[in-house]
């Protein structure tokens, strides 16, 4: 599905603030993978998913999805085929419009449209059962503000608004972080759910390591612009917090020397 191939990206080059983030760094991505990504602060996680989307340009490399070369297009173009979702909740939808109209939105991306969508109600049945697996009460609310939203019901939002071109690929960055605990989980759940139900592609950036280790099908860890982690299927499913500290501290100590 993807290829992210010898990619290499330096931040403020000759500069005093110089940084290097990869430097030929390589990765594989299967259809249907549910990827999660670890990693500390600095590590380059959000810089993948910057690359990957077409917000962040490569200084070398290349990014080839579905055996097409994207590595030059631009963001807008990225985005007709694969989504994301941000931390800030207010990212991925308009918080001035309507669930309706943000969802009318969502449908129409990458088609040209003008403002009548905003008063065409034939899509509101569409809409209300798009919403209603969520269980928030949200297809009740079709013409509410965005605005008048939780957190929660915010990204919940945004992810049906996310897979509702049935995008190739689905990024989340950090998706979750900005919401209290309960919420976070109720989240989760949704996303697992849509996840496996569409069998969407999918590589999300976390900082939960209990999220990490129990969704999806392959975890990552990055540690100064390297996988030094790649637990995938049956090991992955047995995996525990001790089990994934053990094998970053030994990937660590032996990067050292490397």
């Amino acid at each position: 599905m993807l290829r992210v191939n010898r990619v290499s990206k330096t931040f403020n080059r000759d500069g005093i603030n110089e940084q290097r983030v990869f430097d030929n760094f390589s990765m594989d991505i299967d259809e249907e993978d549910f990827i999660c990504v670890l990693g500390s602060n600095g590590a380059g996680k959000s810089t993948l998913l910057n690359i990957i989307s077409g917000k962040v340009q490569v200084d070398g490399g290349s990014i080839i999805l579905k055996n097409r070369d994207v590595t030059d297009d631009a963001e807008h173009e990225k985005c007709k085929n694969i989504s994301r979702i941000f931390q800030d909740p207010s990212l991925g939808t308009n918080p001035s419009m309507t669930i309706y109209e943000n969802l009318s939105m969502a449908k129409n991306k990458g088609n040209s449209f003008g403002l009548s969508f905003l008063i065409n109600r034939k899509d509101e049945e569409y809409f209300k059962e798009l919403l209603r697996p969520l269980k928030l009460g949200l297809e009740d609310k079709l013409h509410a503000l965005v605005s008048q939203l939780s957190g929660g019901q915010r990204q919940s939002l945004a992810l049906i608004m996310a897979v509702i071109g049935e995008p190739d690929l689905l990024l989340l960055d950090e998706h979750t972080a900005a919401l209290d605990p309960k919420t976070s989980e109720i989240v989760m759940g949704i996303t697992e759910d849509i996840v496996e139900e569409k069998g969407l592609t999918t590589i999300m950036v976390t900082h939960n390591v209990d999220h990490a280790i129990r969704y999806g099908n392959r975890l990552i860890m990055l540690h100064r612009g390297n996988k030094i982690v790649d637990i995938v299927g049956e090991e992955k499913s047995t995996l525990t917090k001790e089990k994934l500290l053990a094998l970053f501290k030994d990937a660590d100590d032996k990067s050292l020397f490397s």
